[in-house]
C-alpha cells in the first residue's frame, strides 16, 4: 500500500509539474503575443499619426492652392493682393493670418512679376508693403525671418533711397516708379501683397 500511494503521489507530483510547464510556456507564448499585439498597435498609431499629418498637409495645399487662384502664381510662390490700405504692421499681421508673408522679391525676376501683379490687380499707380524693414538697425534692411536682404530694387537715380533715416523704417514697391523701392514711415497706410511659397 505505501507502494501504491508513494506511486500515486509521484504520478500527482509529475502532473502538477507538467502542468506548471504547459502554463508557463503558454504564457511566454502569450506575452510574445501580448508583446506583438503591443507593437503592432504601436505601429497602427503611428501609422495613424502620419496619415493625419499628411492629410493636415494636402489640406494646407489645397487651401493655398485655392488662395492662388484668386491671386498669380510665379515659380515657388503666389501672390495674392490686398488692396485695401493698412499700415505695415497690421498688413504683414493680416497675411501672416492668412498663411503668407508681405512680398518680399528675391531677384530682379520676382521683382518684375510683383509689380506686374501690382499693376493689374490694384492699380498704376499704388505703392504696397514689402515684408522688409531696418526698424532694429537703422540702414539694414532684413526680411521677416530677420534675415539680411540680399536683392534691393532701391530708387537710386533721382531720390536716392533709401533717405529716411529713422523715421522710416519700412519699404514700399512703387507702380509709378516701375517697381522701384522706396523707404516709408511704417504708420502709413498702403496696399499689400501677400506671399506663399508653393511646391
Amino acid at each position: 500500500m505505501n507502494r501504491s500511494w508513494f506511486g500515486f503521489i509521484f504520478c500527482f507530483l509529475l502532473l502538477s509539474y507538467s502542468s506548471l510547464q504547459q502554463t508557463a510556456e503558454k504564457k511566454k507564448r502569450n506575452g510574445r503575443k501580448d508583446s506583438a499585439n503591443n507593437s503592432a498597435i504601436e505601429e497602427l498609431r503611428r501609422q495613424v499619426s502620419d496619415l493625419a499629418q499628411e492629410l493636415n498637409i494636402l489640406k494646407e495645399q489645397q487651401a493655398l492652392h485655392t488662395v492662388c487662384l484668386r491671386g498669380t502664381k510665379i515659380i515657388g510662390k503666389c501672390f495674392l493682393a490686398e488692396p485695401v490700405k493698412k499700415s505695415f504692421y497690421a498688413a504683414s499681421e493680416d497675411c501672416i493670418a492668412k498663411g503668407g508673408v508681405l512680398s518680399t522679391p528675391t531677384s530682379g525676376y520676382e521683382n518684375d512679376q510683383l509689380y506686374d501683379y501690382v499693376h493689374q490687380s490694384i492699380g498704376p499707380g499704388e505703392h504696397i508693403w514689402l515684408g522688409i524693414s531696418d526698424a532694429v538697425t537703422d540702414g539694414q534692411w532684413l526680411d521677416h525671418s530677420g534675415s539680411s536682404v540680399r536683392f534691393k530694387n532701391w530708387e537710386t537715380d533721382i531720390t536716392l533711397q533709401p533717405d529716411g533715416g529713422r523715421s522710416q523704417n519700412c519699404a514700399i514697391l512703387s507702380t509709378t516708379a516701375n517697381g522701384r523701392w522706396f523707404d516709408e514711415s511704417c504708420r502709413a497706410e498702403r496696399a499689400s501683397v501677400c506671399e506663399f511659397n508653393i511646391v
